[in-house]
């Protein structure tokens, strides 16, 4: 399935496209991430957790960078994962462009996402649902880093590990996205 996201960061592009491409940075903003070994420039392994209601979902596997290209501010990574307490697995080529926004920067990323296993349970609507939680996290953890520390000009420090996002509160969050769909869609309807 194809999942777009986008979201706006309050820092020039320049300074995003290289905050992006430092992998020891990025994957704390990520809910629920943890890189566990840096194999080389363009290959990374990592863990990814979540809960979800009742299922609660870890995968381990690998990131490559297939492409790059600085001129375009553009990478697409390729992903694929494991469960690890299960049959499930996951894939994805993530494509990310860093393009002027304002005074800041506006990031896309275009998804491809295969998954098998309990995660596949969910329908589309509520994994764009997901997805888009995930993103605006990813976002908010994003700007924290790339804000300058008071009083400096510097961006402020790492803050340790991203915090797991909370099943509960996504699970609802993506129930609540999912009726307004619905009511969107018969509003369409009866008009």
């Amino acid at each position: 399935m194809k999942l777009e996201n986008a979201f706006e960061v309050p820092a020039p592009p320049d300074r995003v496209w290289r905050f992006l491409l430092d992998v020891e940075r990025v994957a704390p903003c990520m809910p629920g991430a943890e890189l566990t070994e840096v194999i080389d420039e363009r290959h990374w392994k990592g863990r990814v957790g979540m809960r979800l209601g009742p299922v609660s979902l870890a995968y381990a596997g690998t990131v490559e960078m297939a492409e790059r290209d600085d001129a375009e501010r553009r990478v697409v990574l390729k992903a694929k994962g494991m469960e690890q307490r299960g049959k499930g697995m996951a894939s994805a080529v993530v494509t990310s462009r860093v393009l002027p926004a304002g005074d800041g920067a506006r990031v896309e990323v275009v998804t491809d996402l295969t998954i098998s296993g309990p995660a596949a349970q969910y329908g589309r609507g509520m994994i764009a649902d997901v997805s888009q939680r995930f993103t605006d996290e990813f976002a908010a953890n994003m700007a924290a880093q790339l804000a300058p520390a008071a009083g400096a000009g510097e961006p402020a420090a790492a803050g340790g590990e991203a915090r797991p996002i909370s099943g509960l509160r996504l699970a609802l969050w993506a129930l609540w996205r999912a009726l307004l769909r619905g009511l969107r869609r018969l509003a369409g309807k009866g008009g």
